[in-house]
């Protein structure tokens, strides 16, 4: 099924209707806004750590802000709400989704399934290339007089609206810019669901798929349903911004009536409570598959495993509320909203627990893969277990838009999944590009982010606890949080340490690619389809359509002899 015909390099490597090749595009763009929105987080711990005081060198002192109303190099006040807006914008839409659902979701899943390739081609190139263009749009926003965005991440009204004061054009590219990215995950979702449900290979139930391709079959779905409910209401944001309606202003500012704020912030937490899970389901996926074939064990409770993923994609389009509990919300809705929130944390304990079983006396190994997988563990068990607390309406009143959220919010989304695309990156590297990340810095690498990390996101819970606000651009002017100044230094320097050794790992990938060792076909052992294949792969994948017969974790069989796996598509020798 390989496609032999002469492609010219415009449509073999840019315009490629290839899911390899896609997939890999789009992983260059998520590491690239990984390392830009990684970049700002330092300037956002700076500024809190040296307020007012110049840029040094090293942070491109001499080329930032050197127009700002402050002095230049200085992040003022507007600089500040800027900063964390796009920083926060950035790493959930442009670093992680392209990472783990854009280049993953492209690269696995048609592999994984045994198809030739996505169910539509074409509609998965214009995803990228959508993709791109909203990615231009949004760097575009930084040439503006204006400057960007600075409503932060959720762009609540009215500050994203002319009522809060003039939010600019920054707002508007910012509005666009999500349209345009959220057009591309629907094309995606379209493409993953459709290929998976259509294109399986014989033999491959839904219960012989991996984990990693349930994890990005249940996040398509949740993409398809509530994409369209964010977008709707970008939409009227935009227009509130440009053409004058009021869908939501109200009070005295508004001269129709009807309008509401309260809308945006639930048709945006309808969808940001989904996304949550959106963006975790691919790495609990891949760290699932990854536990048992580090551990050559099957994957403790594989089919409980699967149901519990299932389940939290239903329930989580119900939770959305627990955002909102301080809003002025009816006692009894908001009652409602912490039993299903609290609810949605059963099953996630659930197969947190197959995750030990799958440990559980197995033979491990301890390779770059591995750590990064077993420290999802670690960081998303701290981030569900806070979560509890914001879930109760009684805690959460006093923890809500304290550091306390955004420690949680970071241990859950940024820690759990960056450290689950790492482990994708380094598993998939070989096969993707023939070729092995170096072991030693890949393990400098892990150990210089998971300790530094832990030291940022733990003491950001210990400070919100303390009573210190999130997007407080001057925390020493408040005097009862002078105490905890020193916690925010020593928190800056963590900071600082965790983004140098990205630095490395960005080497690391650029490096390998160029100079690093041949890969072997199958690195690891492992049993699912893709490692049963030769790099470079063709395009079409599989020169003959796979017959799947085993699950796929067949690790440590007691009828094998000469190997301790068994390829879904190899049959038990008798």
């Amino acid at each position: 099924m390989s496609n032999s015909h002469e492609q010219s390099f415009w449509s073999k490597y840019i315009f490629s209707l290839d899911h390899k090749v896609i997939g890999k595009q789009f992983l260059w763009l998520g590491i690239f806004f990984l390392l830009f929105g990684g970049f700002q987080a330092m300037l956002i711990r700076w500024s809190l750590s040296n307020n007012m005081e110049p840029l040094p060198w090293w942070l491109l002192g001499d080329f930032l802000y050197q127009s700002s109303p402050v002095g230049a190099g200085i992040i003022g006040p507007d600089a500040y709400n800027q900063l964390f807006t796009m920083h926060g914008t950035i790493m959930i839409f442009w670093a992680i989704t392209p990472i783990l659902i854009g280049a993953f979701g492209n690269f696995c899943i048609p592999l994984q399934i045994g198809a030739p390739d996505m169910v539509f081609p074409k509609l998965n190139m214009i995803s990228f290339w959508t993709m791109f263009l909203a990615s231009v749009v949004l760097l575009f926003s930084y040439l503006l007089p204006e400057g960007t965005a600075a409503g932060g991440w959720t762009s609540y009204p009215p500050l994203s609206t002319p009522v809060g004061g003039i939010p600019g054009q920054g707002q508007t590219m910012w509005t666009l810019a999500l349209t345009l990215a959220g057009t591309s995950t629907l094309m995606g979702a379209i493409n993953y669901i459709t290929t998976i449900v259509r294109l399986r290979a014989p033999g491959m139930d839904y219960f012989k798929m991996p984990l990693t391709t349930w994890g990005l079959f249940l996040t398509s779905i949740l993409n398809a349903l509530f994409v369209p409910i964010i977008a709707a209401g970008l939409i009227i944001l935009l227009l509130d911004n440009i053409a004058g309606t009021q869908f939501l202003v109200a009070g005295s500012k508004a001269t129709i009536p009807g309008g509401d704020p309260l809308l945006y912030q639930h048709v945006f937490w309808i969808f940001g409570h989904p996304e949550v899970y959106i963006l975790i389901l691919p790495a609990w996926g891949i760290v699932s598959d990854l536990l048992s074939v580090f551990a050559r064990k099957p994957a403790f409770g594989y089919k409980v495993t699967a149901i519990c993923m299932c389940t939290i994609t239903a329930l989580s389009g119900v939770v959305w509320g627990h955002h909102m509990y301080t809003t002025g919300m009816s006692p009894l809705l908001g009652k409602t909203f912490m039993f299903l929130t609290l609810l949605i944390s059963i099953p996630s304990s659930i197969f947190f627990l197959n995750w030990l079983g799958t440990l559980w006396k197995g033979a491990l190994k301890f390779d770059v893969p591995m750590l990064f997988a077993m420290s999802v563990m670690w960081v998303f068990g701290l981030g569900g277990l806070t979560g509890l607390y914001n879930a109760t309406i009684t805690s959460d009143i006093y923890l809500h838009d304290t550091y306390f959220v955004v420690g949680h919010f970071h241990y859950t989304m940024a820690a759990s999944v960056l450290f689950g695309g790492f482990a994708a990156i380094y598993f998939w590297f070989p096969k993707m590009f023939g070729r092995d990340l170096d072991p030693t810095m890949g393990k400098i690498h892990f150990w210089g982010s998971f300790i530094p990390l832990n030291l940022v996101f733990f003491n950001m819970m210990v400070m919100g606890y303390a009573g210190h606000h999130r997007r407080i651009f001057d925390p020493s002017e408040f005097e009862f949080l002078k105490p905890v100044l020193g916690l925010n230094d020593f928190m800056t320097t963590s900071a600082f340490i965790l983004g140098a050794v990205q630095v490395l790992f960005a080497f690391n990938f650029v490096w390998s690619l160029v100079k690093g060792k041949l890969a072997e076909k199958n690195p690891w052992g492992a049993a699912t389809l893709e490692w049963t294949v030769d790099h470079p792969i063709p395009h079409g994948n599989f020169s003959a359509t796979p017959q799947v017969v085993n699950g796929p974790h067949e690790y440590s069989h007691p009828s094998l002899k000469d190997k301790d796996w068994l390829a879904q598509s190899e049959p038990l020798p008798s």
